[in-house]
């Protein structure tokens, strides 16, 4: 194993082996804390179908099928509101291999403003608690919802998932 910064030599010469940086996906400058609508995607490691399955796409409308994980998954969902007095999970669906959300941050009810990231950590990690091991990759992804139309294309997304898993970006 190398570690960072140690001196390795290839063919003679001598080079510095650095790890790969790891890309920050979060908006400068902005304060994840602030009133408003988040859309979450949290993914399992791998893309792993742990959390559910598609039942009945191939002959009408498709159902989701927790699985252990899955229940798991959303049992923590439904306390996230419970936790935090001025965070509301407007909408979410939990897909095989990862879960959508829309995670409202309201103003004003809480001393404690918790950040989205907070937020994620805690749920994510409630689940690792509960399973004795981790099924998520690392990080999220999130984007700040910033004006109706948007939310209503995100609304439409996150519902009409399991229609489109086959498609899906996340389908594996």
């Amino acid at each position: 194993m190398v570690a960072r910064g140690m001196k390795i030599s290839v063919k003679g010469e001598n080079m510095e082996y650095k790890y790969p940086q790891r890309k920050c996906i979060r908006l400068k400058e902005y304060d994840y804390s602030l009133p408003g609508y988040y859309f979450i995607t949290i993914c399992t490691q791998n893309r792993e179908r742990l959390l559910s399955r598609i039942v009945g796409a191939t002959c009408g409308r498709p159902e989701i099928e927790l699985l252990s994980a899955g229940k798991i998954v959303d049992n923590e969902m439904n306390k996230i509101e419970i936790i935090y007095d001025n965070v509301l999970i407007d909408e979410y669906i939990i897909m095989p291999n990862h879960i959508h959300m829309i995670v409202i941050l309201e103003n004003g009810r809480t001393k404690f403003a918790p950040t989205i990231i907070q937020i994620v950590k805690q749920f994510k990690g409630s689940i690792t608690k509960q399973l004795g091991y981790s099924v998520w990759q690392k990080s999220f992804y999130e984007h700040v919802i910033r004006n109706e139309k948007s939310y209503y294309k995100i609304v439409e997304y996150i519902q009409s998932n399991p229609y489109n898993w086959e498609n899906d970006e996340y389908y594996k």
